[in-house]
């Protein structure tokens, strides 16, 4: 299972997310691109099996996963304090990978419906769904 994990800022998300699904599928495929250098090289502490950084990185490995996770911003032009270029969120959005949204309300996006949950909570969810997806190949 090839999966995409995709964060910026200082990259914690994507660790912790990195962290919880290497643990939770051994076996999968995990590429972390981060928005700047410092997202990647926090992810990479993770596990994950492969990095790369930028604009071009979330292009190309758009198109090539099954999975793609990060926060809800990944999918919002000028997200993440202006890290997710309008060419990132719309690589993502025209993957033919399932999403795994993260619904961090620090995107100037709210989420109706969505309870304010820790980090932790909101990673656990998002590592059963992908789980999930893995029993269901």
């Amino acid at each position: 299972m090839d999966i995409l994990i995709i964060d910026g800022q200082g990259g914690n998300l994507g660790r912790q997310l990195t962290r919880r699904l290497r643990e939770a599928l051994p076996q999968a495929r995990i590429t972390v691109v981060g928005t700047n250098s410092t997202a990647t090289e926090n992810m990479l502490k993770g596990g994950a099996d492969r990095a790369a950084t930028g604009e071009n990185a979330v292009i190309v490995n758009a198109r090539r996963a099954r999975i793609i996770a990060g926060p809800l911003g990944i999918v919002i032009a000028d997200a993440l304090l202006g890290e997710v270029t309008p060419a990132m969120a719309m690589a993502v959005g025209q993957s033919d990978a399932v999403r795994i949204l993260i619904p961090m309300n620090r995107c100037d996006t709210l989420v109706a419906g969505v309870a304010e949950k820790p980090m932790v909570e909101l990673i656990e969810d998002a590592v059963g769904r992908i789980v999930s997806l893995q029993k269901a190949d």
